[in-house]
């Protein structure tokens, strides 16, 4: 088989009710010079005949893989798993429950061969809630629009530590070889800032390009990874768990700009444990961005 340019990797954990139409928005790309690769994280519904049906159908492009003994391991894993059969020069994710436009692929590409410095690249996501009869919201993702962000502002600026809003997993195209670099994802990471442990890896490791350019239907619904810990009262855990990462993952690497991210780092577990005055200050920050620009 000829080695495809680009590897698109769909991870999936009981998602019938979403998962073709992910997958059709896959294959109904412009460009159509990659592989599709679906990581079945041990479902138990119909979403691994939906997807074993898709990889009989196109044999030469689209695959299944699932771990040994058809096991549940998590997000992270999932993603690694996905990783380990890709053969691209890029990756690209999407989530099972977004959808992707029509130029998604040949937009990002377009981005890598005027930007052959970059190392990910990212748009503005339609925040997509108009299929369940809601309203839509643009949002771009981190700073400078249509520009070129490099270590370590890119981690300065972005969510978690900075204040501009981070990408979604199915947005990003990145290199594989920038991938290989930072080590995947971290698999003790299985569902909330599983995507953040990684991005936080790319940004210190390589420039990010954040285009105006929208890619992405970002589902928005009540089933949704991040829903479900906002609803079940986990998100103080989550990013307490993950600052905890963070700060060991500094300690232990050789990184820019040490004491300016640590000094982000103190801040952002301060705003962890005073949580009103971190919000107040999201407030008048966006109030701020949007009076002056």
């Amino acid at each position: 088989m000829a080695t495809p340019r680009v590897s698109v990797i769909c991870i999936f954990f009981n998602a019938e009710r979403f998962l073709a139409e992910a997958i059709e928005s896959v294959l109904a790309q412009d460009f159509q010079d990659f592989e599709l690769i679906l990581a079945d994280d041990g479902s138990s519904d119909r979403s691994s005949g939906i997807a074993l049906d898709y990889a009989l159908r196109d044999p030469g492009r689209v695959r299944y893989v699932e771990h040994e003994d058809h096991a549940n391991r998590g997000m992270s894993a999932a993603r690694n798993l996905g990783l380990a059969h890709a053969r691209g020069e890029f990756v690209a994710f999407i989530d099972a429950d977004d959808r992707w436009r029509r130029g998604k692929i040949g937009g990002q590409l377009a981005v890598f061969d005027a930007q052959p410095g970059a190392g990910m690249v990212c748009g503005t996501v339609n925040y997509w809630s108009s299929w369940a009869g809601g309203k839509d919201r643009l949002i771009p993702t981190g700073r400078p629009i249509d520009g070129v962000s490099k270590p370590p502002e890119t981690l300065l600026i972005l969510y978690p530590l900075g204040f501009a809003d981070a990408p979604c997993p199915s947005d990003v195209m990145i290199r594989r070889s920038v991938v290989e670099r930072v080590g995947g994802f971290e698999e003790r990471f299985t569902g909330s800032y599983e995507d953040q442990a990684f991005f936080v890896k790319v940004y210190l490791a390589a420039p990010v390009y954040f285009s105006s350019n929208v890619w992405l239907d970002y589902r928005r619904h009540e089933a949704s990874s991040m829903a479900t810990t906002l609803r079940e009262g986990g998100y103080r855990r989550a990013r307490g768990d993950f600052l905890e990462w963070l700060a060991g993952f500094l300690a232990s690497h050789d990184i820019p700009a040490r004491k300016r991210v640590e000094r982000a780092l103190r801040k952002a577990l301060w705003q962890l444990a005073h949580p009103w005055a971190w919000r107040a200050e999201r407030r008048v920050r966006r109030l701020a961005a949007k009076v002056f620009g």
